[in-house]
């Protein structure tokens, strides 16, 4: 779908402003489906605030939720450059999102189809629908340019 090019595109960018900041450069942006407006987008930011918390995923909800005075925000969609780990997925059940889409896989930290799969778990109460491989390699590959420099 063209628009979900767009909004990937939109979180690329979120993950090269994180680079830029030196963080994992992963980036994401939260959709209202009704209007198609980002009402949230941030890249990875655990090393500037010195919390292990701050993946894009998780300030793009509290952001939105922040915003909206809520706790659960069904009717968005969530962009991610990265397959969100198991904590993200998590916080994206919780929050109740409406649909995840991600571009590259993580097989070794990712929680939606890799890991411990948190939206197959029988303790899960929400799972989003999830769509994946839009931009992944243009969003892989800007996490293997960041650790080539750091190795």
């Amino acid at each position: 779908m063209e628009k979900d090019h767009i909004y990937m595109q939109a979180a690329l960018e979120e993950a090269n402003k994180a680079t830029s900041r030196d963080e994992v450069p992963i980036g994401a942006v939260l959709i209202n489906r009704k209007t198609g407006e980002i009402i949230a987008a941030n890249g990875n930011r655990t090393r500037e605030m010195n919390d292990p918390t701050a993946h894009a995923e998780i300030l793009c909800i509290r952001e939105a939720c922040s915003n909206e005075q809520t706790q659960r925000i069904p009717g968005h969609d969530l962009y991610v450059t990265l397959e969100p780990c198991a904590m993200c997925t998590a916080a994206i059940s919780f929050a109740r999102i409406n649909r995840v889409v991600f571009a590259a896989h993580d097989p070794k930290g990712g929680g939606v189809l890799h890991g411990g799969k948190f939206y197959d778990q029988p303790t899960c109460h929400h799972k989003p629908a999830i769509e994946h491989g839009i931009m992944a390699d243009e969003c892989g590959q800007i996490l293997k340019d960041f650790f080539k420099t750091k190795r």
